[in-house]
């Protein structure tokens, strides 16, 4: 069956929008607001700590259901929610370069708007606790109920937050001069230190384009592995764009170079931030596509692929098995439920995220938190796509 989000993860922030709305006159006076202890508005603020690129994060023991005379129904999941602090619990020895404003929310009766921050805080000595804890990311990713809107714009704020912190960890100089890059406007820029140059700096984003390659004759897609996935893990082809290429350009050369195959009619799917990524790149974008093959004969470069078939859509269609998914996110969910209460804390939390089965099924596809899922899935269950009549065959 076909999965459908309101949106892509990490996408749909409900503080995204009101990121340049302060509370306060501009966002270095809400900033300065925040630090002063004596504020009357100190309250109104919320902060969510980070630990190496990982949010603090709740997950209380769900509350048990109601009995019942008929058969008993699963027990009910934790849902996890960021932890947020009030700054007391966060400000000693924290400098005020450290804090990104994430955004203000507004309450209903004309009540004043809280701030909301992000802050690193690897360095310091803020404890996790009170049924909390640092969590990886993609352990949430893989562990949020993509049915639940509240938890899905709680992923979408810890992205946006741990992307702006990654980038405040990498962009600490000037490209154009070598200077020093300090924060401003409360983090969501910096600028050079130098007075002879005092450069912009704005955080980056990484295009990448990810592509399902479709032969519309034989009735199948193209699917890829790398040698990272975790074992019978298919996906989509994806790559990084090149200075003076299009989008389109992109998918045909990406493909062409990683598997042989020759593309002709590129048609935009979506797209999807994903702060997920390695540290260097602390948000990428990711553009989907359908792509439709003009050659059927596979070469793979073994140095970007560990192997690339076609898939027919009955084979595509039993890997996208919705039970499975349900129970890859019921294990992740309980994981970060004993995490929170102090279980397996040091350990490895983003290892054993693959879709988990009675019966090993020959092939699955990621799951419903990445675009590459709704690419394969789409295509499965609905059909290929239309052309547009406004395409433009480069």
């Amino acid at each position: 069956m076909s999965i459908h989000l309101r949106a892509h993860a990490f996408a749909a922030n409900p503080l995204r929008g009101l990121a340049g709305a302060s509370p306060c006159p501009s966002a270095a006076d809400a900033l300065r607001s925040l630090l002063d202890s004596t504020d009357a508005h100190h309250h109104l603020s919320k902060v969510l700590p980070f630990r190496r690129g990982r949010p603090l994060a709740r997950s209380p023991d769900p509350s048990p259901s109601p009995a019942s005379s008929s058969a008993p129904p699963p027990p009910p999941l934790p849902a996890w929610r960021l932890a947020w602090l009030p700054p007391s619990r966060v400000l000693p020895g924290v400098p005020s370069e450290a804090f990104v404003f994430l955004g203000a929310h507004g309450e209903a009766d004309g009540k004043e708007a809280a701030a909301y921050w992000a802050v690193d805080v690897s360095e310091g000595d803020v404890g996790a606790g009170d049924g909390s804890a640092f969590v990886d990311l993609r352990t949430l990713m893989v562990a949020a109920d993509w049915r639940d809107k509240d938890t899905m714009g709680e992923l979408a704020i810890a992205g946006h937050a741990r992307a702006l912190l990654e980038w405040h960890n990498t962009a600490k100089f000037c490209g154009a001069c070598g200077a020093k890059a300090v924060p401003t406007e409360a983090g969501r820029r910096k600028q050079c230190s130098n007075e002879s140059c005092k450069k912009r700096i704005y955080p980056r984003v990484d295009p990448v384009v990810i592509m399902l390659v479709i032969d519309k004759e034989n009735d199948r897609a193209l699917l890829s592995r790398q040698s990272r996935f975790v074992p019978r893990m298919w996906s989509c082809l994806a790559g990084f764009i090149e200075p003076g290429e299009s989008l389109e350009e992109a998918v045909r050369r990406e493909t062409l170079e990683e598997t042989g195959i020759e593309v002709g009619e590129v048609i935009y799917h979506g797209s999807q931030p994903w702060p997920v990524g390695p540290n260097t790149m602390p948000c990428q974008l990711m553009v989907g596509f359908f792509a439709y093959a003009k050659s059927l004969d596979i070469c793979v470069d073994k140095q970007e692929l560990e192997d690339a078939q076609w898939h027919s859509r009955e084979d595509v269609k039993k890997a996208l098995t919705f039970a499975e998914y349900e129970k890859a996110q019921r294990s992740n969910a309980l994981k970060v439920n004993q995490i929170c209460k102090g279980a397996e804390r040091g350990q490895n939390t983003s290892s054993g995220l693959g879709v988990e089965s009675q019966e090993a099924a020959p092939m699955f596809v990621p799951g419903p938190y990445a675009i590459a899922h709704h690419l394969i899935s789409s295509w499965a269950f609905e059909g290929a796509p239309k052309v547009p009549s406004s395409f433009s065959n480069l």
